[in-house]
């Protein structure tokens, strides 16, 4: 079976809101930590890629973002150059299966669950967890 049906399959078994963007491109919602996780998959040289908007600016530090990496196995944190906290993770063509997608989605959510009631506990960021953006 082609690896894009693998994952075609795999996405419409889910209990979630999915779509199938391109060929090689999926859209998957679900929630997290109070809110809809928009969550991106698609091929991208090689590598299975999937990447989901966890928060605005401002809202973790770079300090919190790098510590956190260091637990997260698959997945990791980075930011845009606004500043905007993007979680994100890939599976080399041969891993890709159900299994190894619902292990790279699943931690890819619990990562997003993770920062997300990190940031609405931290003090400098009840400002942007409340509204979606800064009031500064």
């Amino acid at each position: 079976m082609p690896l894009t049906d693998t994952v075609n399959q795999y996405i419409q078994s889910l209990e979630a809101e999915a779509r199938r963007v391109s060929e090689t491109e999926w859209g998957l919602t679900v929630e997290a930590a109070g809110w809809p996780l928009h969550i991106g998959i698609a091929w991208r040289d090689g590598l299975l890629r999937a990447q989901a908007e966890v928060l605005g600016p401002d809202q973790l530090s770079d300090h919190e973002l790098l510590f956190r990496n260091r637990g997260l196995v698959f997945v990791r944190f980075a930011h845009t150059s606004a500043g905007d906290v993007y979680v994100h993770g890939e599976l080399p063509a041969e891993l890709v299966s159900a299994a190894w997608l619902d292990r790279l989605l699943g931690m890819l959510v619990d990562a997003a669950v993770v920062a997300r009631h990190r940031a609405q506990s931290n003090p400098a960021s009840e400002a942007t967890t409340s509204s979606g953006s800064s009031t500064s």
